[in-house]
């Protein structure tokens, strides 16, 4: 059995482009930082912006904005795993008290602003 090699890195979140897609500054550490690297968050779908799920694409975005626009947050992903738009792809952690965080992709689904799915 391979197992899976996961990175985690403290970030900042730049941009919210909608219920499942964020843009971060990446620390990767001893002062190097990439950013404006969008990340895809893992394992759910949101709503899309265009089309008929407009208005709930667009409740879903603001959400996630409104959770995590200027935020740290720990970006958990995959080694070198990009999804077909080039976004990495990633489970999205947010402290809500010292040392206690919350799965944000989980919480999308939750809420009822994603649900889960696999590809």
């Amino acid at each position: 059995m391979q197992l899976k090699q996961l990175y985690h890195y403290n970030a900042i979140v730049v941009g919210v482009y909608d219920g499942d897609t964020i843009t971060a500054n990446i620390d990767l550490g001893m002062n190097v930082w990439v950013n404006n690297e969008k990340i895809r968050l893992v394992r759910i779908d949101a709503p899309e912006l265009r089309g008929t799920s407009r208005k709930k694409g667009i409740k879903s975005r603001d959400f996630l904005r409104e959770l995590l626009l200027s935020k740290k947050v720990l970006i958990q992903t995959i080694k070198d795993r990009k999804e077909k738009y080039g976004r990495y792809l990633a489970e999205i952690w947010l402290e809500i008290s010292p040392d206690k965080f919350v799965n944000v992709n989980d919480l999308m689904v939750e809420k009822k602003f994603a649900v889960y799915k696999k590809y």
